[in-house]
């Protein structure tokens, strides 16, 4: 005879089977639930870190250790010649013009990204003829004589607080009324001076990026961030021109996330402001109503809010008529107009 299984054990078995297979279906469609809760989770908490407020601005701090002599700051300026790089272009090292003693005013100048001290070149020979001591020191990572160099990709908002504290502590010893005179990126560095150090009779900051145009105001912030993490890129300036865009001493690409630590440093600016009155005795504020490279309406806030703490702030716009590029400085660029630009900043700064 043949053998057979009693029929309730076999349908007992396919029971069991199927009730174990409903429960692993069971157990993965809920551990793929949980994966996209998490994701989503993930995700959100992400998006709001990007959209609550600048990253890592807290430890942005001055530390002042100003010079107390004509001689001291003599030494200072040699210690920051000694550090140059080998490969600087030459015309992108430090300038100093001096009148061999302490002045009645020292002007501090600060260039803006990619470019080095040579912008200032023009100006900086005015203001020494009318009896100035002038300091230029090329920012960190710039003035190398490789224009395609990645080095500016280096740049980080806390070398930018360390270079104005060291600028404003030499002026000390150079001029008994010191003023800081920053454009673009240099523009945010002098306004973070203004914002941190009393030893500073009068700011000057011309066209600052606090923001940038081609990025809508309410997101300045989560790109800011979101551009602090991601990996950093270049990109040309000028995409037709590519490395042929003049001036010849400029770097012709920009780092993303050197951009974006020039908006780190803006946003411990506009943050402070928000808190607290800026330091500096007085400040001008300048702006060009054809710029379409910075946010001046984030410039306009900065102002409103030193305002409401009573500093005394004054600004000046170039009216868009004049058709001004970004850089209102540099006399070697095509669309420059330093018969408008120089003498008015000159009766600004000096009356």
């Amino acid at each position: 005879m043949g053998c057979s299984f009693p029929t309730g054990d076999k349908d007992r078995g396919s029971l069991i089977t199927e009730e174990r297979s409903r429960m692993r279906e069971n157990l993965m469609g809920g551990m793929r639930r949980w994966w996209f809760v998490l994701l989503f989770v993930s995700i959100g908490f992400i998006l709001v870190l990007l959209v609550l407020g600048p990253w890592n601005i807290a430890n942005l701090t001055s530390h002042p250790h100003p010079v107390q002599s004509y001689s001291e700051a003599l030494q200072q300026i040699a210690t920051l010649r000694a550090q140059e790089a080998s490969d600087m272009n030459p015309v992108c090292r430090l300038q100093f013009k001096t009148h061999d003693r302490q002045a009645e005013r020292v002007i501090v100048l600060v260039h803006g990204y990619t470019t080095c001290p040579e912008q200032f070149h023009e100006l900086s020979q005015r203001f020494y003829d009318i009896g100035y001591n002038v300091l230029i020191a090329p920012l960190p990572h710039h003035g190398l004589a490789d224009r395609m160099t990645e080095e500016h990709a280096q740049l980080k908002a806390e070398e930018l607080v360390t270079y104005a504290d060291v600028m404003v502590d030499i002026a000390q010893g150079l001029g008994r009324q010191v003023i800081m005179l920053g454009i673009s990126g240099g523009g945010v560095t002098t306004a973070w001076a203004a914002q941190v150090r009393n030893d500073i009779d009068l700011a000057v900051i011309i066209s600052p990026a606090f923001g940038y145009r081609q990025i809508p105001t309410p997101l300045t912030v989560p790109a800011g961030n979101l551009y602090l993490t991601l990996p950093n890129s270049f990109q040309w300036w000028d995409p037709s021109l590519q490395a042929d865009i003049s001036p010849a001493y400029a770097y012709p690409r920009y780092s993303t996330r050197a951009l974006a630590e020039f908006l780190r440093l803006g946003f411990a600016v506009q943050a402070a402001a928000q808190r607290e009155p800026p330091a500096a005795s007085s400040i001008l504020v300048v702006t060009n109503a054809n710029d379409t490279s910075v946010n001046n309406a984030l410039t306009a806030a900065v102002v409103k809010d030193w305002r409401e703490h009573e500093a005394r702030v004054a600004t000046y716009e170039f009216e868009a008529e004049s058709r001004l590029g970004h850089d209102l400085i540099d006399p070697t660029l095509p669309d420059a107009r330093i018969d408008i630009v120089y003498p008015r900043l000159i009766d600004l700064i000096a009356q």
